[in-house]
């Protein structure tokens, strides 16, 4: 009995030690990397991802913001802060921009994006099955859909009807998704033009002219600044009469007219489902860039009506959500 007391002594001795290393074991930090504001974003599906991995915000897992309130010329030093708190991973979220700063700032650190232009056309990864490399990530379709935004508006409006695109210069997806959106307006026989806006007071200024000019329709291009300010849109598109396509569901809900594209909520899942898996040891090489299998479209009958349109029973068809 004596010796087998000891030598039972002696493992718990032996095993004590490593259950206060495990316990001692540092909290994993991820470092959130966002062009917008802290007031127009709404993280809870990209939390869920990581619920679903088994991470939880303030019990095995810290998450570290850092906010470049829609001015890109700050992202650089922001991810270069995230590097040298030594974050596990990096998400990079509202744009190309943000993925661009981060993979400057590090080629260690796994890096997990969600945007919307082709990551291999932009060099980020090497291929959509093998990014190779430290980054992956959620590849929204954004700059593939604006064909599909433009033939909403083609069977939601009289024939002939004018439309203008609304983008930010600042935005480098811009410069991607002019000739794009060019190319499907010949396509469907489709007139367009262009107009720019960077600031609040810039978007009053279009909506002041478009009304001026008494515009026909109005496509608002995939931007996080625009998302940031879509109850200003939506007001100002119902002032002036103008009927508005968005990129994502949420115009709608804050009462817009129509929507098109992939879910946000979706996309940001899935980012906190990779961030999970690479904590848990998988690497960024090997995990394919996710496409998006599902596509909302939103539209909004009361918006509809105030602004005199009889929405088609054909497009009413098409709608994943009715608001009435």
């Amino acid at each position: 009995m004596r010796r087998r007391t000891f030598i039972a002594g002696l493992a718990s001795a032996a095993v004590w030690p490593m259950l206060a290393r495990a316990q001692q074991r540092p909290t994993p930090v991820i470092g959130l990397l966002q062009i917008g504001a802290p007031s127009s974003w709404d993280f809870t599906a990209f939390r869920q991802g990581l619920k679903d991995m088994g991470y939880l915000e303030g019990q095995n897992l810290a998450i570290d913001v850092r906010w470049a309130n829609n001015d890109p010329d700050r992202l650089p030093q922001l991810a270069a802060d995230l590097v040298h708190r030594q974050v596990r991973v990096i998400v990079a979220l509202g744009g190309n921009a943000a993925v661009r700063a981060a993979r400057a700032a590090t080629n260690t650190i796994p890096i997990v994006f969600g945007f919307g232009s082709d990551p291999v056309e932009q060099g980020l990864v090497a291929s959509l099955n093998q990014p190779g490399g430290n980054v992956t990530g959620f590849w929204l379709y954004t700059s593939l859909l604006g064909t599909k935004r433009l033939e909403l508006m083609q069977q939601l409006l009289p024939a002939n009807t004018s439309i203008t695109v609304l983008i930010n210069p600042d935005n480098p997806n811009a410069d991607i998704d002019m000739p794009e959106l060019q190319d499907a307006a010949r396509t469907l026989g489709q007139s367009i033009g262009f107009v720019k806006a960077r600031s609040e007071a810039e978007i009053d200024a279009v909506f002041a002219t478009l009304g001026e000019r008494r515009a026909s329709a109005l496509l608002v291009n995939t931007d996080p600044f625009f998302l940031a300010r879509r109850g200003q849109f939506v007001s100002l598109a119902a002032r002036h009469g103008i009927p508005a396509i968005y990129a994502q569901r949420e115009f709608v809900t804050a009462g817009g007219l129509i929507s098109y594209g992939a879910s946000l909520a979706d996309a940001y899942r899935q980012v906190g489902i990779y961030a999970g898996r690479i904590l848990k040891g998988e690497r960024a090489a090997d995990l394919p860039v996710v496409q998006p299998t599902k596509f909302e479209m939103a539209i909004n009958l009361k918006a509809a009506k105030a602004l005199g349109i009889d929405v088609p029973d054909k497009v009413l068809a098409l709608a994943d959500e009715v608001i009435e």
